[in-house]
């Protein structure tokens, strides 16, 4: 039994973050996963720049429904889903994640949660579980799953590598050069094409 395990943002839609640094102006959201590793170091420094400019949920909710998949990924993942298992492992959040999950017809993700104030403030973040891509990864192999993945950033590299078959997929030339063993693509179609030979 297959199952593959994908990335959301950079493989399936944008950086919801590098979208909100843009709409909000504030040029030191854009860093993300391919910048830093440690993702609560990142967490951590976005909720301060959020609290010290007066954001909160709403107004992240709000850039959210203005993004789209990427081009071709709600057809990739149509014809992936078609053909085997698939599971999205994100490190988003279920309140940043589900308008983008109707867009893409409502796959399975696993991701996590953010603490809400009711004044819309962001006070934290509650992750799932530690080391949450490479922990589901050795989960459903635990259950009698091979696991095939694919994603973009410093935080998939463990997913990937535990995986029968892993692959970056527009991945950053850093990551690319740092990891040259790891197949890398820039195309749904041939990432499609990968993960079926490996199926």
């Amino acid at each position: 039994m297959n199952i593959v395990c994908l990335d959301l943002e950079g493989v399936l839609v944008p950086e919801i973050w590098i979208a909100f640094s843009e709409e909000s102006g504030i040029p030191e959201l854009k860093k993300t996963t391919r910048d830093e590793p440690d993702y609560d170091k990142l967490m951590k420094w976005r909720l301060g720049i959020l609290k010290e400019h007066g954001l909160g949920l709403k107004e992240i909710q709000d850039t959210i429904r203005k993004i789209d998949p990427l081009p071709g990924a709600k057809e990739f993942l149509d014809e992936l889903r078609s053909i085997t298992q698939v599971i999205i492992i994100s490190d988003t959040f279920t309140q940043f994640a589900t308008p983008l999950m109707e867009k893409l017809g409502w796959p399975t993700i696993f991701c996590n949660s953010l603490e809400v104030a009711e004044s819309g403030e962001i006070t934290g973040f509650k992750m799932r579980i530690e080391n949450s891509k490479l922990t589901t990864v050795k989960a459903l192999q635990s259950i009698g799953y091979e696991t095939i993945a694919s994603g973009d950033s410093y935080n998939d590299l463990a997913m990937i590598k535990a995986s029968k078959a892993g692959f970056l997929f527009r991945s950053t030339d850093k990551i690319k050069a740092d990891y040259p063993e790891l197949p890398a693509f820039e195309e749904y179609k041939d990432l499609l094409d990968a993960i079926k030979k490996a199926l």
